[in-house]
């Protein structure tokens, strides 16, 4: 029995002017929303993941206390749940999926809280990486009814250098079909094993390597590491909904859309919303220089950066340290007043 819920949005027309058809949102949610609908959380998923990759956030005693708040966990729209590659049929399957932007996300994500649950008011959009993202673009697009977000290691577009990354990811799965977008469909789960070996440089920072922290989880040498990890987690992957999710990613800005035509500075000033930007000190992708321009620019923001050696997983939810960090963060936040 699946462990979440399916929201049908009917025919949808993306940012790309494609109508996808009978789209949908897979969610889990945790908790009761109250009589007065105002202790909402919205907690969308990252690159890669679902919605049971950000339960470690949540929990009793926790900031995200199902106990205290109705917590909205949505899937990201490519990642095998939502309305994905792998799971939509002709004529949009596999390669032939069309282009999805983190603002159609959210756009879905908004539908799904206003017309599913009524919700006018959010307490809280929280994500780590593309999620955080997410959360941004939330701030950016309804600063009227997010009183707060909170990102941790996830920047509010995607910058140059991650952009570069991505593509490099990119670039390890087209290489096992010779780089011919003619045999996009010829593409399997195997070809995934190098996009994990690829990541594993990025995903972790130099001093963890050196320090061989990975001996804490279980791993006896770096190449068990490499295997049990970076290999299998992404051959569990499905290619298409990889390209898909890759797509979204390298072209993720806040400002990419109708309402702010690209001015990014000026997206990130609209942004109503008390923020926390919580950047990994040593992610080598998704930096914590660039969060700080941002955070410079968001009115309502504080920048508290998570010293750490977990690189961009130091908002994995995997190190206790890093884990109380965030929570600690995200306890504070919820507890100042917001001015509406």
């Amino acid at each position: 029995m699946e462990d979440f819920e399916i929201y049908n949005l009917g025919d949808v027309t993306l940012q790309s002017g494609v109508t996808l058809p009978n789209a949908f949102l897979a969610y889990k949610t945790y908790g009761t929303l109250n009589e007065r609908k105002d202790n909402v959380i919205v907690y969308p998923t990252a690159f890669g993941d679902q919605h049971v990759n950000n339960e470690w956030l949540i929990g009793k005693g926790m900031a995200l206390d199902p106990q205290k708040y109705f917590i909205i966990v949505p899937n990201l729209l490519g990642n095998g749940l939502s309305s994905s590659p792998s799971n939509t049929p002709e004529p949009f399957d596999r390669a032939n999926f069309p282009q999805v932007t983190i603002y159609d996300n959210i756009q879905l994500q908004y539908r799904l809280v206003t017309e599913k649950f009524g919700i006018q008011k959010i307490a809280l959009v929280v994500g780590w990486s593309m999620g955080g993202l997410q959360s941004f673009q939330w701030g950016a697009i309804y600063p009227d009814m997010v009183e707060r977000i909170a990102s941790f290691c996830g920047n509010a577009k995607t910058w140059p250098q991650t952009y570069v990354v991505l593509d490099g990811l990119k670039a390890a799965l087209m290489a096992s079909i010779g780089s011919d977008s003619t045999k996009l469909n010829q593409l399997t789960s195997e070809d995934m094993r190098a996009v994990g070996r690829v990541y594993a440089g990025w995903g972790l920072s130099q001093t963890f390597y050196k320090e061989e922290l990975f001996r804490e989880l279980g791993f006896a040498s770096l190449e068990d590491f490499a295997v049990g990890v970076w290999e299998n987690s992404f051959m569990r992957m499905d290619p298409h909904n990889v390209l898909a999710m890759l797509w979204t990613g390298q072209h993720a800005d806040i400002s990419a859309n109708s309402v702010y035509n690209g001015e990014f500075d000026g997206a990130l000033k609209n942004i109503e919303a008390i923020t926390y930007i919580m950047p990994g000190s040593t992610d080598l992708f998704c930096t914590a220089d660039n969060n700080e321009y941002e955070a410079n620019l968001v009115p309502n923001s504080e920048y508290h950066p998570i010293k750490s050696v977990w690189g961009h997983f130091a908002g994995r939810g995997i190190n206790s340290t890093d884990n109380r960090f965030i929570d600690d963060n995200l306890k504070r936040l919820l507890a100042l007043r917001t001015k509406r």
